[in-house]
């Protein structure tokens, strides 16, 4: 992706992005940390989308902090079309933002997004996704690697260490996906009894995953279990699972969102490597805050995670609501 992309977008496409939160003051860009005449910090969030309830719950968690924190914090939705998300962030940067938040829609598409924000003096830090290019002050993230080896291997043992199992990636673009599957394959063939019988990409969406489900239900008759890169994913699975009237396939997922926390606690999911999405948000707020002010902060922080099954779904619903 050329630097001349974001141009051309800025300059021939009229997208209406929706700005939430508080609108606050134009305050001065800049490279120095400091905030705007009224003395309060603007903060621009470029979030990936808001059709998936992990980033809404995101989205809520980062509007808390901003409230507590006393700073101004500006969301544009990409809806998961790169397009729009580089429009959004020259809106952001249009907006005299002091720091931008971005979640990349895109590992390498969206790296003009944080050129243009290195080019107006607006520091950057990326959350989830990785970039791979422009300059980044930090990333807040998490070992996704590790958190498809947990995922893979808790399928394993709850599959006895053999059978068929689907395999349904994220957005194959980003690192997330990427990491996530890799992991997953490394830690659910610990067994040379397991065979991985179907990989597609369902790019992170629940009608997705059910139409890819659909067609992988009919094709293999003989299938144990599923894993999902994240829950949206598992939760159209399983749709797909109950629509074919098939039964003792184990679903397993990624993310933590009430909506796959509640299908564990009906049964419908096995388990999920859970990050609470609202930390996640606040965390992003708290960082941005403190290197809009000058504060230094790690090159790469890593939020706490925790794999939830039956035995402690109860507790991971108080966590996610903290």
């Amino acid at each position: 992706m050329k630097k001349w992309l974001f141009s051309l977008v800025t300059g021939l496409l009229l997208l209406t992005v929706t700005a939430c939160g508080s609108s606050g003051s134009n305050t001065p860009a800049n490279g120095s940390g400091s905030a705007g005449g009224d003395g309060k910090i603007k903060i621009g969030y470029a979030i990936n989308t808001l059709n998936n309830p992990f980033f809404v719950a995101v989205k809520k968690g980062a509007e808390q902090e901003a409230e507590k924190l006393g700073v101004d914090l500006v969301v544009v939705n990409a809806n998961d079309d790169l397009a729009t998300q580089l429009q959004g962030v020259e809106d952001l940067i249009q907006q005299k933002i002091n720091i931008l938040i971005l979640d990349p829609v895109d590992s390498k598409g969206t790296i003009p997004a944080a050129e243009a924000a290195n080019k107006a003096g607006v520091k950057v830090i990326t959350t989830g996704r990785e970039l791979e290019g422009g300059e980044v002050v930090t990333h807040l993230g998490y070992d996704e690697v590790r958190h498809g080896i947990v995922s893979g291997e808790f399928l394993n043992k709850q599959l006895g260490g053999k059978g068929n199992v689907v395999e349904l990636q994220g957005i194959m673009g980003t690192n997330v996906a990427q990491d996530r599957s890799k992991g997953f394959q490394e830690g659910v063939t610990t067994s040379s009894e397991i065979k991985i019988i179907a990989s597609q990409s369902a790019d992170f969406d629940r009608a997705k995953a059910m139409t890819v489900m659909e067609n992988i239900l009919q094709a293999n008759p003989d299938i144990q279990g599923v894993y999902a890169a994240n829950d949206e994913m598992a939760l159209g699975a399983v749709q797909a699972i109950k629509a074919a009237n098939r039964t003792g396939i184990v679903v397993v997922s990624n993310d933590g969102t009430a909506d796959a926390l509640q299908a564990i606690q009906a049964g419908d999911i096995a388990g999920t490597m859970a990050i609470y999405p609202n930390q996640y948000g606040q965390k992003a707020v708290q960082i941005a805050k403190k290197v809009a002010s000058g504060e230094s902060v790690g090159k790469k922080l890593e939020l706490p995670s925790i794999f939830v099954n039956k035995d402690n779904v109860e507790e991971a619903i108080k966590e996610s609501q903290n």
